[in-house]
């Protein structure tokens, strides 16, 4: 984990990602007060509530690239306003990856691990309840997990999101410089 240094004329973008049900969006909520307390103004934005926002209702690995690079878009513009941005979201395609890194000045990008058989029997997701699995990362889409994230969290269901919250906290802090 290398030190990133931060333009304070910008916001940061905390980009949350990993399967459905990993835990990103819990974990997402339980570090902003902390990430407004050391950062100043943040957002905090899940995949999930903006599909319902938006009304996006196609799932298929052309149909989530589109989406999840407007999202990128939206954290870009929210970041150079100076706002920071939670964003939790699946995103697990190298292409947004690659482009989040070279175009969003402020960016953290956070992996959150968790193996797909505890995620599935663990999740109180819609989407692994359904007879066939159709459109969902990690069973017929194959996820693109980061080559290097700025941080990885293991999730492997032993530990509570308050603990795995605090870690997270722990290692921004001691690489948001």
């Amino acid at each position: 984990m290398g030190k990133i240094k931060i333009n304070k004329k910008k916001g940061i973008v905390f980009w949350i990602t990993g399967l459905s049900g990993s835990g990103k969006t819990q974990i997402g909520k339980k570090i902003k007060k902390n990430i407004i307390k050391n950062y100043g103004p943040t957002v905090l934005f899940s995949g999930d509530d903006i599909r319902n926002i938006f009304n996006f209702k196609k799932y298929s690995f052309e149909d989530r690239f589109k989406i999840v690079s407007g999202y990128s878009r939206l954290c870009n513009n929210l970041s150079n306003q100076g706002i920071n941005v939670i964003f939790c979201v699946v995103g697990l395609m190298h292409e947004i990856q690659k482009w989040n890194k070279k175009n969003i000045k402020n960016y953290v990008e956070i992996y959150i691990q968790s193996p797909i058989h505890k995620v599935k029997k663990l999740s109180k997701k819609k989407i692994y309840r359904q007879k066939y699995i159709q459109h969902v990362v990690g069973f017929d889409i194959k996820p693109e997990f980061p080559k290097k994230p700025d941080i990885k969290i293991n999730n492997n269901f032993s530990k509570s999101i308050n603990k795995l919250a605090k870690e997270l906290q722990n290692k921004i802090n001691k690489i948001v410089k």
